[in-house]
Order: structure tokens, then C-alpha cells, then sequence
């Protein structure tokens, strides 16, 4: 039975291993034992329906192993290390600009123990970094140094926000693997094809466009194609936009006004229908809109290395 976890890297939870002679309690600080080294963590309590499917799903995180509780002295050592970590990151990054490399520093991390340095970057492609390292080896000392290379996904995924939505990055919450995105996910959704409106803090297309995808695929099924000629119960009309969720069809009909019907009390005909209608943008596809190539949304080597 699993009775505390934590969130570690990106927010995902891990099951802990606890000692049976330590107590702890909810929202309690602990040093768990990681890959990475000795970090401090926030335990919380897990409940019942959490750890059943915990315990039914074969691909949960290994539980980390608890060391200790926190004690307050080791909770000053923790704001000590959060200033460091600061420093180290304003270190590194004068070097960076020293050597004149293409890399954006992202974060800098030092497990609790003071033994690892890890310095996370995005670069548009391979930086030779050699140089680099033999500074910071003399700036960095007893202490081991790595430069991690991440993709822009995983840089907002680390760094946390809110989206567009105004609840926090689906990336930084509960989803933990990044799908491959394209512009025509957004198409079909009736998305505007703009940046602004279909792309994320990190610069790629939402995240939130594939796994919505389904539901618009579904929303969509017996709706009539923009443009097409129907029968509604006021008459011949052309349908000007669709609304896929809430299953409605707009139709200019032929007095020229534009009414929406639900997608059921209309029909598909075969007719010319005298009636004129301007194709709204959000159907619209350009690679040029903005003056900003669409493609260049989409996924690429550096959007995701997973290398967190």
C-alpha cells in the first residue's frame, strides 16, 4: 500500500518508500534519494482511489527511497542552495556570452547534497560546449557539472505558466509525453490559422490540439462542408461556418440573413443557391498569415528531446 508521494520532474507523482520507523506528515518536507542525487521534496498524502490505480497500473514511477524529514536547519540549507542555484545560473550564462555560443539557458538545478550541477539549455542545433565546461569546472569545483540539452517543450514544461485558457501548461501538469502536432489539426477544429491564436508559450502549436482532435472528428460527423447548398425549416440557404461542439450549422439563406440550425433540421441539396457568402477566417489557411511561416509552429528536432 502506498501512503506518501511527491511531484518530481514535470510535476509527474512518484510513489515513496518510507521507512517504517519515519513519520511523516502531509506537505512535509523530505529528502528522497533520486537519479539525479539527494533532493528535497513536498510529501503528500495519497488516497485510497489514487493508490489503487496506482497499484493496478503496471508503468508507475519507481517509488523513491525517503532518506529523512526535513529539519529545520536542513530547510535553511534548502533556501541557501535556491539562492546558489541563482548565482550558478548568472555564472554560467556570462560564460555562455563569453564563448559566444547559439544556446538560451533554461534553469539551473543543484540536488540537496551539493554534488550535482545540472545547467539546462535550448539551442537551434549542436553546440560545441568544451571550452565552456573547462570554465565552468574552475568556477564549479567538487562538484559534478552537466549541461543538459532540452526542447522548447520541455523549457515551458520546466519553467511552469498558465496558457491562453488561463489554467496552468497541460505540459507542466498532467501531460507527460508530447504528440506530434501539424497545422491541419487546427484546421479541421476551425481554428484561425494565425500564430497568436493557435500556438503555445513555447512557440509550437498547442498541445491541446491533439488530444481534442477526437471530439471534433466526432462533433463534426453529418455536418455539411462551408459552402455547400441546404434546406433548412426557413428556407434554401448556404452554410457560412460550423460550430462543432455545440452542433450547429450557420446558413445565409436566401433573403440574406444568416441563421444557425441545429446540424439535424437541415439537409444537404442539390441546388444552385443564389446567395453569396464570405468565407470566414477561421477556415482560412495561409503560410503567410502574420507574416510568419505556419509551418514553422509545427514540431522539429528542438521541440522535444525529453531530456529533463
Amino acid at each position: 500500500m502506498i501512503k506518501y508521494a511527491v511531484r518530481y520532474l514535470k510535476n509527474t507523482y512518484y510513489p515513496l518508500d518510507v521507512p517504517e520507523t519515519l513519520k511523516i506528515e502531509d506537505g512535509q518536507m523530505v529528502l528522497v534519494r533520486t537519479e539525479k542525487g539527494e533532493e528535497a521534496l513536498k510529501a503528500f498524502i495519497v488516497n485510497s482511489e489514487v493508490d489503487k490505480l496506482w497499484e493496478d497500473n503496471k508503468n508507475k514511477p519507481e517509488p523513491l527511497k525517503v532518506i529523512r524529514t526535513l529539519s529545520q536547519r536542513d530547510l535553511q540549507t534548502l533556501d541557501d542552495i535556491k539562492k546558489e542555484e541563482v548565482e550558478s545560473f548568472f555564472k554560467c550564462k556570462a560564460l555562455v556570452e563569453k564563448h559566444k555560443l547559439s544556446m538560451n539557458l533554461v534553469q539551473c538545478r543543484i540536488t540537496f547534497d551539493r554534488r550535482k550541477i545540472t545547467f539546462y539549455y535550448t539551442a537551434p542545433e549542436r553546440v560545441d560546449f568544451r571550452e565552456l565546461l573547462k570554465d565552468l569546472t574552475q568556477v564549479f569545483t567538487r562538484v559534478r557539472i552537466d549541461l543538459r540539452h532540452i526542447g522548447v517543450r520541455d523549457e515551458t514544461s520546466i519553467l511552469e505558466g498558465a496558457g491562453v485558457c488561463g489554467r496552468p501548461f497541460c505540459c507542466c501538469g498532467f501531460l507527460k509525453k508530447f504528440a506530434t502536432i501539424n497545422v491541419k489539426l487546427a484546421k479541421d477544429q476551425g481554428m484561425p490559422i494565425a500564430p497568436g491564436k493557435i500556438s503555445g508559450t513555447c512557440g509550437r502549436l498547442l498541445c491541446c490540439l491533439t488530444y481534442e482532435y477526437s471530439n471534433y472528428i466526432d462533433a463534426a460527423k453529418g455536418m455539411p462542408p462551408v459552402g455547400s447548398s441546404v434546406m433548412t425549416p426557413d428556407g434554401l440557404g448556404k452554410v457560412c461556418y460550423l460550430q462543432f461542439l455545440n452542433g450547429t450549422v450557420a446558413v445565409k439563406t436566401e433573403d440574406g440573413k444568416i441563421k444557425e440550425f441545429a446540424k439535424g433540421d437541415i439537409e444537404m441539396v442539390d441546388a444552385d443557391v443564389n446567395v453569396e457568402i464570405d468565407l470566414p477566417v477561421m477556415n482560412t489557411y495561409s503560410d503567410e498569415n502574420d507574416n510568419i511561416d505556419i509551418k514553422q509552429l509545427e514540431d522539429d528536432k528542438n521541440s522535444s528531446t525529453g531530456n529533463i
